[in-house]
């Protein structure tokens, strides 16, 4: 009964650990960059020409990746049903492979997008 309730302040506690050290680190940095005469504008996160916005790449990531499971279900149970595969091999294998393929035309996507 205890050990549900030590866990959760631990994973806060390593969230909140990890985003200090992540940011004094990073703070550490810059200014030890502007002491040595760095210009600051290095640090200024522009908008780079030609990149697509973020919000794109994501949605149609997520998009074709839903997609690829919905297919690789679809398939699954062609292969289930008519060609008389087992249930554990057919659902994991065609979901694995097809989510694997829409992620990697997204990402062939995303260049293209990147490039126009």
């Amino acid at each position: 009964m205890g050990s549900e309730v030590i866990i959760i302040p631990i994973i806060f506690g390593v969230i909140f650990a990890i985003a200090y050290l992540y940011f004094s680190t990073r703070n550490k940095e810059r200014l030890a960059l502007i002491e040595k005469g760095a210009d600051a504008s290095i640090f200024v996160k522009g908008r780079r020409e030609g990149a697509a916005p973020f919000w794109k790449v994501i949605i149609l990531n997520i998009s074709l990746l839903l997609i690829g499971i919905g297919l690789a279900i679809f398939v699954a149970s062609i292969l289930v049903y008519n060609l008389g595969m087992d249930d554990e091999v057919a659902y994991p294998g065609t979901i694995f492979t097809l989510a694997g393929v829409g992620l990697l035309v997204g990402f062939t996507m995303t260049k293209r997008l990147e490039k126009e």
